[in-house]
């Protein structure tokens, strides 16, 4: 199977992870958030038929909840969002490569399989998010263009980056639209189970 499946996390550490959730809630229970966000991405990515990679944001840690047998651990590098999923896409092997985060408790690992189906067909995959960035992003190739000198974690990346691919002529398929869980009103659009 010539599939790759790159996660993207952040080091859940108190004070460091959803602070615009933390404004509204605190650090406490913004971190709480995040182990539940992190447990579903676990359980979605889990299923998923495809080598998984997962990229820490600051350092790997051996003996968390994501097994090593599972999931081939490895740390993010680059200046900037761009460059680390960049550099993520170049390193893995796989010819069809999907990359996700950690945010978004309405994505099924069915998704992450329709993308993977997709990419047999289209030069870029990707998954809206309501804020106006993406959730998901899958090609066969680095387009690098579509990763340099983008305004990270505003409204414009979304459709920049389908902009960008167009220009470049790529074929792309657009999937649904879901939540990117950075608000308490995200937290109750979503519903999302705090309990898992």
């Amino acid at each position: 199977m010539n599939r790759a499946l790159i996660i993207f996390v952040k080091n859940p550490v108190l004070g460091q992870v959803k602070t615009r959730l933390a404004a509204e809630l605190g650090d406490e229970k913004a971190l709480k958030i995040y182990h539940a966000l992190l447990h579903y991405t676990r359980q979605i990515s889990s299923q998923v038929s495809a080598k998984r990679y997962l990229y820490y944001a600051d350092e790997i840690k051996e003996n968390d909840a994501w097994s090593p047998i599972e999931y081939c651990k490895k740390l993010q590098f680059g200046s900037d969002l761009g460059a680390r999923m960049s550099q993520a896409f170049a390193e893995v092997g796989e010819e069809n490569k999907v990359i996700i985060g950690s945010d978004c408790p309405q994505l099924l690992s069915e998704d992450i399989e329709a993308a993977f189906h997709f990419l047999e067909q289209y030069d870029l995959v990707i998954g809206p998010a309501n804020d106006g960035g993406y959730y998901l992003l899958g090609m066969k190739e680095v387009h690098q263009p579509l990763f340099e000198q983008m305004q990270w974690s505003t409204e414009l990346v979304f459709q920049e980056t389908l902009n960008r691919a167009k220009g470049a002529n790529l074929k792309v398929k657009v999937l649904r639209e879901l939540v990117d869980l950075d608000t308490l009103d995200d937290l109750k659009e979503t519903g999302f189970n705090l309990e898992e």
